[in-house]
């Protein structure tokens, strides 16, 4: 079997579809003269809120901000709780920490990877300010049914739909399903009062200018990258159609080879494939494997936040989330980006299959 290579993402592919459009972007910008905020801005809220049919959307710096931002936004601060995922990026839980709230983790559930909503519950004490299930991989989680405020972590599952509790916060880090030219954010909400207040805070609190009765943040949004991710966002239905497709036709080679090793995500309709990732065996040599024949792959996440040296105050210890922990030592993404080719899947699923034959 001849070496190929097959790359994670291919930004160089997706970029050069849409080159001549980009670059008629970032100028019309750099003529208006128009950097921070603007009408560039506020016109990719407005089409972001229509693709995700929310009420209001506000563009900011990064998705780590947009969740940031978004528990300010509820007041969650020193002698809080909130209940979120230890299977999800660092961001999730550092957020919470760097307010001085605590994260308490719950586990998640096998299939899905998602927080467990049955857990999440379990976890609630008289502190709890708040839910942060993760949209993992680009699959809705199930929620906790709940009158506590609900923010997702949506940095995955930008297109899923609209935001189901109060806020989500997404991320258009560059190998998203819809990717800026660096970093970028947004939150989305239905509650008007919610949104004019992480309008205020995304300004250092200042309305008007220079005059301000609460402290925020700079974190607004690159009006160069808003104008970017209008261009993008045209695509973002069609991008993840294609990963839908992609992630069928994984699934189906899989299930040909009989290889009962390989545990395969499973489907739903609302899961747009920002990762397509099997569970398997031997995992760290089956990605030396890959990567020998020219595969890229990456593991979200080695190390469980809950274990993490930064939270070992909070008293967790190996064996606190059996299901968290069993999903770091055996998850494996392999490419699932929008421009796969078949035949390169085709060669990525014989390969592993080689491996365990």
């Amino acid at each position: 079997m001849a070496t190929r290579t097959v790359p994670l993402v291919d930004l160089g592919k997706q970029n050069a579809e849409l080159r001549s459009e980009i670059d008629a972007a970032i100028a019309g910008v750099i003529d208006s003269g128009r950097f921070i905020l603007g009408p560039e801005v506020a016109a990719f809220e407005e089409e972001l809120a229509a693709s995700c049919s929310a009420k209001f959307t506000v563009g900011v710096s990064s998705g780590t901000d947009a969740l940031l931002l978004a528990l300010m936004a509820l007041g969650v601060g020193p002698g809080d709780e909130v209940v979120t995922s230890a299977f999800t990026f660092f961001a999730t839980a550092g957020v919470i920490a760097r307010l001085g709230a605590t994260p308490v983790f719950a586990d998640i559930e096998t299939e899905s990877f998602n927080l467990d909503p049955f857990a999440a519950l379990a976890a609630v004490t008289p502190k709890t300010a708040a839910f942060m299930p993760v949209n993992l991989y680009g699959r809705l989680a199930r929620l906790p049914p709940t009158d506590i405020p609900i923010l997702e972590d949506s940095a995955q599952s930008v297109g899923c739909g609209t935001p189901r509790g109060l806020a989500a916060g997404y991320s258009f880090f560059p190998t998203k399903n819809v990717g800026a030219l660096g970093d970028a954010g947004a939150v989305a909400t239905n509650d008007e009062d919610f949104a004019d207040k992480l309008r205020l805070l995304r300004t250092h609190g200042g309305r008007p200018k220079y005059f301000h009765a609460v402290v925020g943040g700079n974190f607004r949004i690159d009006a160069l990258q808003a104008a970017v991710l209008r261009v993008k966002l045209r695509q973002l239905d069609t991008w993840n159609a294609r990963r839908r497709t992609n992630a069928a036709r994984y699934s189906e080679l899989f299930a040909t080879k009989n290889t009962s090793e390989i545990m395969t995500p499973e489907d739903s309709p609302e899961h747009i494939y920002h990762q397509y990732t099997i569970r398997v065996p031997e995992r760290d040599a089956l990605r030396d494997h890959l990567k020998e024949k020219g595969i890229a792959t990456e593991i979200y996440y080695p190390q469980p936040l809950h274990l993490q040296e930064c939270f070992a105050d909070l008293g967790y210890k190996e064996g606190s989330l059996p299901c968290t922990e069993a999903a770091a030592r055996t998850s494996l993404s392999i490419p699932i980006h929008a421009h796969l080719e078949a035949d390169d899947q085709a060669y990525v699923v014989e390969t592993i299959a080689s491996f365990y034959g």
